[in-house]
């Protein structure tokens, strides 16, 4: 009979731990469409298009670039590699991306870039500067059909990175 009632008991744990799994997921899901899926960022190459540094814009614009850089500041997310296009070497990096209740993770890996010597930099944003704010980016979300890296500073500044569609 003890043992009956064990089985029971710890039954009832199980099914009690699996409900709870399956509500966070489907609570997960029903917030996705606020800050964005997986999906939305996958598979579509971005164009750098704002940096802000604890909530100040930097004066960069897309729009401020020579037209030598107009191909520059890309980032693009497919299977576990991002990519893109600095100024103008070009990086890639197996990455980790997460959707948690609160907070869209992502981690990047040590990433890889080619090294060409850069004719045009733009005053507001070096290319230096756009690799380690990738690489260091600890969160995302979509915002207005806009995808947001977060990330630091050296002295830990928070970094908000504003990426579009390219061709938008």
């Amino acid at each position: 009979m003890k043992k009956i009632i064990l089985m029971l008991i710890i039954s009832a744990l199980i099914i009690s731990c699996v409900d709870a799994a399956g509500f966070r997921e489907n609570r997960a899901s029903q917030q996705a469409g606020t800050r964005g899926n997986v999906s939305d960022i996958t598979g579509h190459e971005w164009n750098l298009i704002g940096v802000y540094i604890d909530g100040q814009n930097t004066g960069f614009t897309r729009g401020s670039l020579p037209n030598e850089l107009e191909a520059c500041f890309t980032i693009k997310f497919d299977g576990h590699m991002v990519s893109g296009t600095g100024a103008p070497n070009l990086y890639s990096a197996p990455y980790t991306i997460g959707m948690a209740d609160e907070n869209r993770t992502i981690s990047i890996m040590v990433m890889r870039q080619t090294l060409m010597a850069s004719i045009f930099e733009p005053e507001n944003l070096s290319e230096h500067n756009f690799f380690s704010y990738v690489q260091n980016s600890h969160s995302w979300r979509v915002n207005n059909g806009q995808m947001e890296l977060y990330s630091k500073t050296a002295d830990n500044r928070e970094v908000r990175l504003v990426f579009s569609l390219s061709g938008n």
